[in-house]
């Protein structure tokens, strides 16, 4: 009797254990779900003045929330259906995806497909809304790199079989990007690729050449076009007169935003610099404005939940692999890498650290094909932390 006691007392401390696991990763859809909720707020606050202007005269006080609003909500349906798919789908759809995106790229090129904006051509114009190809790519080169790191790992130390083809496959990239221009999303993407090589194990000294020859391109691209030498140099003098008032400009004031909202900042909505001072302050700039209405602590509740979003999608794919799921452990690492490269280096533009560059806050700042993208990446993180669990659980991913 006092066996079958002890058998059923230790039983009944096992199963509370089990169910005690959530279905899903709450730490990484509360840092998600604020982040949405606090852009939403934040472009509203940061477009609101834009109708005063000439510029946006034609438009209502909430044009831009309620389109953000609506890009959200489509966001949203997707990822919810994203989520659904299961992760060996996507690694099927890797190579097509990609091989879809780099069209689409060399049509946004092609005159009367592709729309110009300030001499940049980078949308495709569809009825309401611009579709923006790279915001595609992202996602492309996230499944295609990982997919890539399976399929080549027996052959990541040669240069022919395993550096070689990647690299390749970057300069067509590269070559599209640099024609729109879009350097930003270049930086992005070629992040994303190179940091799912090093996780997969590429070669030390490929990756080495590789990163050098990279850092050696940018330098030369920005060496070679004035208008982004004109930026490197005002980034290193933002307050002389001549950069103040040029090149400079929307630097200076968010330098100016962020220095006035101190501590606590100016109150929610109170922001002096988005009254046509600061240029893009709902997209590019955004978290110049929440600097400045909501201060320090604003601004590091931001890192704070993009760290906690990077943080968790590592441990995702760390979990991942040690089950033998490779590809879906590169791609949730993949989407960490993302998310991280592209907050850090909006972050380090508003606030002086890097030189200015046309990149927007992942999940926050204003741009359909950007939030859309954001939500199906982080849909796929998702996935696989989803099928992680059931395989903790004794099911089948």
């Amino acid at each position: 009797m006092s066996l079958f006691a002890d058998l059923t007392g230790s039983v009944n401390a096992v199963r509370p254990g089990r169910t005690r696991m959530r279905n899903f990763d709450m730490p990484l859809v509360i840092a998600a779900g604020t982040l949405l909720a606090l852009g939403l707020l934040m472009v509203y606050s940061a477009s609101i003045a834009l109708a005063d202007g000439p510029r946006y005269a034609a438009y209502g006080q909430y044009y831009f929330v309620i389109r953000h609003a609506a890009f959200v909500f489509i966001g949203l349906v997707a990822a919810a259906c994203t989520v659904t798919i299961p992760i060996r789908v996507w690694q099927r759809l890797a190579v097509p995806l990609f091989m879809v995106s780099l069209v689409l790229l060399a049509a946004v090129l092609v005159p009367g497909i592709g729309r110009e904006v300030n001499g940049a051509h980078r949308w495709i114009p569809l009825g309401p809304i611009n579709f923006q190809p790279s915001e595609l790519m992202k996602v492309a080169a996230l499944l295609y790199a990982a997919d890539y790191t399976v399929r080549k790992q027996e052959h990541m130390q040669n240069f022919g079989r395993g550096f070689l083809p990647m690299a390749c496959a970057l300069g067509g990239v590269g070559l599209f990007l640099l024609l729109e221009p879009d350097l930003g999303a270049f930086m992005v993407i070629v992040a994303i690729a190179i940091g799912i090589l090093f996780l997969g194990g590429i070669n030390g000294k490929y990756f080495s050449s590789l990163l050098g020859v990279l850092v050696g391109t940018f330098l030369l691209l920005i060496w070679a076009s004035p208008w982004r030498r004109a930026r490197l140099f005002a980034y290193l003098d933002p307050w002389n007169q001549d950069n103040a008032y040029g090149s400079a400009y929307q630097l200076s004031h968010s330098l100016i935003a962020l220095g006035r909202g101190e501590w606590f900042g100016v109150g929610l909505g109170a922001s002096i610099e988005k009254l046509h001072y600061l240029p893009e302050a709902h997209t590019d700039f955004l978290m110049a404005v929440v600097g400045e209405e909501l201060g320090f602590v604003g601004v590091m509740l931001v890192i704070g939940l993009f760290s906690i979003i990077v943080l968790r999608g590592f441990e995702i794919g760390r979990q991942a692999i040690a089950m033998e799921r490779t590809f879906a452990g590169m791609l949730a690492q993949g989407v960490a890498i993302w998310f991280g490269v592209q907050a850090f280096i909006n972050m380090g533009v508003c606030l002086g650290l890097l030189p200015t560059k046309g990149l927007t806050l992942p999940l926050m700042s204003y741009g359909g094909s950007g939030v859309l993208m954001n939500l199906i990446a982080l849909a796929m993180l998702i996935r696989v932390d989803l099928e992680n669990r059931t395989m903790m659980r004794g099911g089948r991913a």
